[in-house]
This record gives C-alpha cells, sequence and structure tokens, in this order.
C-alpha cells in the first residue's frame, strides 16, 4: 500500500527533475518532451523505434510526438529509416549529435552506483525494487504498456547460448535484451524492471 507521503515525495521529485531537464534541454532549444524522446530513442530496441511506440511509452498524442519528431529530425538529432521489409514501417534512430545532446541533458548521477558504498548502493537496490513495484501497479491498474527491458520478459526464448523474442522468433542479440520493448510482457511469477 502507497502512503501518501510516498506519493508526495515521488510528485516532488518528479518536479524537480523536470525543471533540471526543462533547464537543461532550453540550452539547446529544446522541451523536455523532446529530451524524453530522445532518451527514450536511445535506450528502446529495434520493434519499439517508431513513432507510435513512442507515443505511446510518452502517453502523448500522435500528433504532438509527430511535430516533436519532426523537431529532432530538422536540428539532425535523430533520423528516420524506413523498415526494409515493410516501407509504411518508420525506424528512428539517434545520431551522433542525438547522442551528445541527450548525454549534456540527463541528470547528473544518470547511470549507475559507481563511487557508492556498499550501504548506500544497497538502499538504492530497495528503493529501486520499490518503485519497480509501484510502477508495475499502476501500469497494470491503468492498463498501460509496461515498456521493460527484454531480459525480463515472457516472451523471451532463451535457448543455448542464445536468446530470441517469442513473439517475432528473431534472434536477439545481449545487448538487445537490456534494451525496453514497446511489446513487453511482466512474467507471471518473477519481479521485473519497469521503464
Amino acid at each position: 500500500m502507497t502512503t501518501s507521503r510516498t506519493i508526495e515525495l515521488i510528485e516532488r521529485l518528479g518536479l524537480l527533475l523536470r525543471t533540471h531537464t526543462r533547464q537543461r534541454a532550453a540550452a539547446h532549444g529544446l522541451q523536455p518532451v523532446h529530451v524524453q524522446a530522445l532518451d527514450y530513442l536511445a535506450r528502446c530496441n529495434r520493434y519499439s523505434n517508431t513513432p507510435l511506440a513512442v507515443a505511446r511509452y510518452l502517453h502523448a498524442t500522435k500528433g504532438t510526438v509527430s511535430q516533436s519528431l519532426r523537431l529532432l529530425e530538422q536540428r539532425r538529432l535523430l533520423r528516420r529509416n524506413p523498415d526494409p521489409g515493410d516501407r509504411r514501417v518508420v525506424h528512428l534512430r539517434l545520431t551522433a549529435r542525438g547522442r551528445k545532446v541527450l548525454g549534456q541533458c540527463r541528470t547528473p548521477g544518470e547511470g549507475g552506483n559507481s563511487g557508492k558504498d556498499s550501504e548506500a548502493a544497497s538502499d538504492d537496490e530497495l528503493i529501486e525494487r520499490g518503485l519497480d513495484r509501484l510502477l508495475r501497479t499502476l501500469q497494470a491498474e491503468n492498463g498501460f504498456r509496461t515498456f521493460g527491458q527484454c531480459c525480463t520478459c515472457r516472451h523471451l526464448v532463451r535457448e543455448t547460448e542464445q536468446m530470441r523474442c517469442g513473439l517475432t522468433g528473431e534472434r536477439l542479440r545481449p545487448e538487445e535484451t537490456t534494451q525496453i520493448c514497446h511489446e513487453h510482457a511482466v512474467p507471471e511469477s518473477a519481479p521485473v524492471a519497469v521503464l
């Protein structure tokens, strides 16, 4: 059960993080939604880098996301590539410039526990697990997609020294299993990191 104090703290942290992102994004002539789209595209897999998946991840309309993606493309922060198997599908990829701008807009401390003692790292793990559980609960209650990592998905098929997606049947490279997917499904019994 989440207390109102927990929700207040999360809302306050979210406000501070959004303010920080807004300030850093403004230095590049961007809005926080642009940074969120870049961040998503930097972390998603090859099945999830479409305009529709970005819209679903951001809980935004296709029109709003389309305008944001057009601006990011005009600023050469991302590029559109048609899908070789289905010309109606467009895949979005960050450019080197897009990755650089994203890195400059991220919150300090994102990216790991380097320099933390084991007690602080343990505290972070507890907080993470609690927030994961809260997020998973809210997503389930509201019928939202989980956008979790492939390695935590019920569709992941583990074969001898290889993994593949159970939905597409395609093999996954090891680095792909830690990327987020719009088709993610929470395993019925295992805890999962959701994004």
